[in-house]
C-alpha cells in the first residue's frame, strides 16, 4: 500500500481512490520534500519514484538537505498534475484545475549497496522506461539515495 488517508478539511474535493493516488505519484515528475530543523523549513524539488509504500529519491551525499534529514528525518511531500485555469467574470471565481497528492513520511539513509542498486533501478524504471543498469562501487560511493516511508497520504483535485 501507499500509507493510510490522511484526513482533509474540503472533503468535496478529495481523492479517496487509492489507485487514483497511486496514478498521480507514477505520473508526477517532480516531488517536493519539506524538512524542517528546529523552526526553520526548508523544502526542494526532487526527482523520485514510489514503490511498496515507500518514496525514493537521490542526492549528493553532503549539502543542507542531508543535514538536516540527519538530524530530523521526518519529512513532508507534495506532488501535483498540472491542470487549466479556470477563468470567470468575478475574480473571486477565478480557480485552477489540479490533482494533488500530499503526504508524510520518515526519510531514511539507504547504506548497502543492493539496496541503492534496487532504489535507482526504481528510480530509472519511472524516468528512463527500463531498469537493469549497471552501478559501479564508485558510483554508489558518490550518490545518497534516501527512502522516504510513507506513514499517511492525501490527494485531492479540483475539477
Amino acid at each position: 500500500g501507499i500509507g493510510k488517508q490522511g484526513k482533509m478539511r474540503r472533503s468535496d474535493k478529495e481523492i479517496k481512490d487509492p489507485g487514483e493516488i497511486e496514478a498521480i505519484l507514477q505520473a508526477a515528475q517532480v516531488c517536493r520534500l519539506a524538512m524542517a530543523e528546529g523552526d526553520v523549513p526548508y523544502i526542494v524539488p526532487v526527482n523520485f519514484a514510489v514503490s511498496a509504500g515507500c518514496l525514493y529519491f537521490h542526492c549528493a551525499t553532503s549539502g543542507r538537505k542531508i543535514d538536516m534529514l540527519r538530524k530530523n528525518h521526518i519529512v513532508c511531500f507534495e506532488v501535483d498534475m498540472p491542470g487549466d485555469l479556470v477563468r470567470s467574470e468575478s475574480a473571486c471565481s477565478w480557480g485552477m484545475k489540479y490533482r494533488s497528492v500530499i503526504g508524510f513520511g520518515q526519510a531514511d539513509f539507504i547504506e548497502h549497496a543492493a539496496e541503492k542498486k534496487q532504489a535507482l533501478d526504481i528510480l530509472m524504471k519511472k524516468y528512463a522506461g527500463n531498469d537493469g543498469f549497471s552501478y559501479d562501487d564508485d558510483q554508489l560511493d558518490k550518490v545518497c539515495v534516501i527512502g522516504v516511508r510513507i506513514d499517511t497520504i492525501s490527494g485531492k483535485r479540483s475539477d
